[in-house]
């Protein structure tokens, strides 16, 4: 066994915790021909799809990994091959604009899709995440030649796309990129500067890579405000639309990772011959706020990822520890029974599948809202939706990114000493999980972007209309009166209350002692990841109860799985508030010199 896209447990989200059929009504949605219908058509192909080519393909990434050779770059055997079936299939286009010959779906179905493929392959999967950002940013701010230049054939997967952020002296702090971009009597500019950690800089999978590009012009102000955003293509398009001479962009190394190995990772040079040819992104200066758009697109497909590399970990552990024979049954038994058996690997592995249940839940949510907010013809809901999707993009960039190192974690020690062992596979999707935490933003940065513009900012406002979401679900829990339902309100309402607590905590204390607060800022992010993925596990219980006769098995693990969640991590809650209440001068106590 490879992978399995758990496709029934994806459509019950939509459907039941993510509005889908609320999603699919929107006028934009109509005329895309999104139904109900169409969401387990779409999702059943891109299930065959991705356990199919790319799932088969995941180990031989990792022992086979992309290379480097004179300035050229060759993906792993199969890779160009997978990635032309994906671009001839429209996989590349599910969510984007049919003007632009996408699809025009809702996020909510293309999240699926999404999760799908980083679960079969993330190294894969990376190339047209960036593609998707790029795609993105470019509609957000590029000028109607640049997107009928560009995006069609990004689209429709020809060219792919990347984000070139980082410098050798800029990392999370992109105040200090120096690249440079010196404008020309065309209305070009000159790119000159070396670009590092450029997923898919540069591959042999597609004819064409649209480069977007952080760079200064000369007379530009120091720091954030004076970053300008460029696109620039490995190959100059012709005014035709064919391409012509190579770009002054070349690829001098590629990095050898901890893991996700089949992903080559670029260090790209501009303007060793001149000056390589850009084309600006809307206004000069405003570079940062355009590529927050695609960052913010890729914030989220990463805590996509952190889900999808816990799941495909989830299924091997389950997998071997049904398969692996040793011990007796604690009851007592005739000879040795699979180690599943066993209380303490049932726990690892409801672990496993509690944090990925309501992490999958909580991210398609905020999908429906960012569907709401883009498609809704009322201008209040679509506000509200967009605060709401915004507050919860770091929570799913963050919590499920950390989560997916847990579950890996946990997947390696239910293999046990065969776990360690690289042939069996389960270290892999540990190595692969680590980068998770790191690119697009660290968890410090969602964190301290959690606190800063998400609580502080607006005073809690949207993190106190949250609370208030989690009390109506409270109030159904008691109405259902079930025992399950019971035991989930007991650690439901005071970890809501906790919540509230921290939010109070945070908005009053924001100004007088901002050290302390921003301290518990991991704090309050693994709190809001925790609370809200119970919330909906909650929400999946009562639609579990009302469903139960249809299929009592797949309803009663999912009930079962919603009472472990809220007994077993949800009590958490409280201590994490305590820590973010208490401990931010621990935190700061000790001085530089002491460390």
């Amino acid at each position: 066994m490879t992978y399995v896209a758990p496709v029934k447990d994806m459509l019950f989200v939509m459907n039941e915790l993510a509005g889908l059929a609320d999603i699919v009504a929107y006028p934009s949605y109509e005329q895309a021909g999104a139904d109900l219908d169409l969401a387990p058509a779409v999702l059943e192909e891109a299930a065959k799809f991705n356990q199919d080519v790319l799932a088969p393909l995941n180990w031989i990434g990792d022992q086979n990994p992309s290379s480097w050779k004179d300035g050229v770059v060759t993906t792993t055997p199969g890779f160009k091959e997978a990635f032309e079936q994906f671009a001839a299939a429209g996989w590349q286009g599910v969510i984007h604009p049919t003007e632009f010959g996408g699809q025009g779906l809702p996020k909510l179905i293309s999240t699926a899709c999404l999760e799908m493929m980083n679960s079969a392959n993330l190294s894969f999967a990376l190339c047209p995440l960036l593609t998707d950002g790029a795609i993105e940013a470019l509609l957000t701010a590029a000028s109607s030649a640049l997107k009928d230049q560009f995006i069609p054939n990004m689209v429709a997967g020809k060219w792919t796309g990347t984000m070139n952020l980082t410098e050798p002296q800029a990392g999370s702090d992109l105040s200090l990129v120096r690249t440079r971009a010196v404008a020309q009597a065309d209305g070009t500019y000159k790119i000159s500067g070396t670009k590092i950690y450029i997923t898919y800089g540069d591959h042999d999978m597609a004819e064409n890579i649209v480069h977007l590009v952080l760079a200064r012009t000369p007379d530009a102000p120091e720091g954030i405000k004076g970053i300008s955003l460029f696109v620039v293509p490995k190959f100059v398009v012709n005014a035709d639309g064919s391409l012509g001479e190579r770009n002054d962009v070349q690829c001098v190394s590629i990095e050898h990772k901890l893991g996700i190995k089949a992903s080559p990772t670029a260090v790209l040079q501009f303007g060793d011959h001149g000056g390589a040819t850009g084309y600006l992104v809307g206004e000069e200066n405003h570079g940062l706020e355009y590529m927050f758009v695609m960052m913010n697109a890729a914030r989220f497909a990463v805590g996509m990822q952190g889900i999808a590399v816990a799941e495909r970990a989830y299924q091997k552990a389950v997998q071997y520890a049904k398969d692996r024979v040793q011990s007796r049954d604690l009851a007592g038994s005739p000879g040795p029974v699979a180690i599943i058996h066993q209380p303490d690997v049932k726990r690892m592995l409801i672990t496993m599948r509690s944090y990925i249940e309501g992490s999958r839940a909580l991210a398609y949510y905020a999908a429906a809202a960012y569907d709401a907010q883009h498609a809704s013809p009322n201008k209040v809901s679509a506000k509200e939706n967009q605060e709401l999707y915004e507050f919860l993009v770091p929570i799913v960039k963050g919590f499920s990114t950390e989560m997916s190192i847990d579950v890996a974690s946990l997947g390696v020690q239910v293999h046990g000493g065969m776990g360690f062992i690289e042939e069996t596979g389960a270290a892999q999707y540990y190595r692969d999980a680590r980068i998770l935490t790191i690119y697009e933003g660290t968890t410090a940065i969602q964190a301290n972007d959690l606190i800063g513009r998400k609580t502080v900012r607006d005073g809690g406002a949207v993190a106190k209309g949250i609370a208030q979401k989690i009390l109506q679900t409270e109030k159904d829990l008691a109405a259902s009166g079930s025992a399950d339902a019971k035991a989930v309100l007991k650690q439901l309402s005071p970890a809501r209350e906790a919540f509230e607590t921290s939010v109070t905590y945070i908005v009053t204390h924001a100004k007088t002692d901002i050290k302390a607060v921003y301290a518990g800022s991991f704090a309050y992010l693994r709190l809001c990841g925790l609370l809200f993925s119970a919330w909906q596990m909650a929400r999946a219980l009562l639609a579990a109860e009302r469903l139960r006769a249809g299929d009592p098995s797949f309803f009663d693990a999912k009930i079962a799985t919603a009472r472990f969640f809220a007994e077993n991590q949800l009590p958490q809650v409280q201590a994490l508030a305590t820590s973010i209440l208490e401990s931010g001068h621990s935190t700061n106590a000790l001085a530089v010199e002491q460390f």
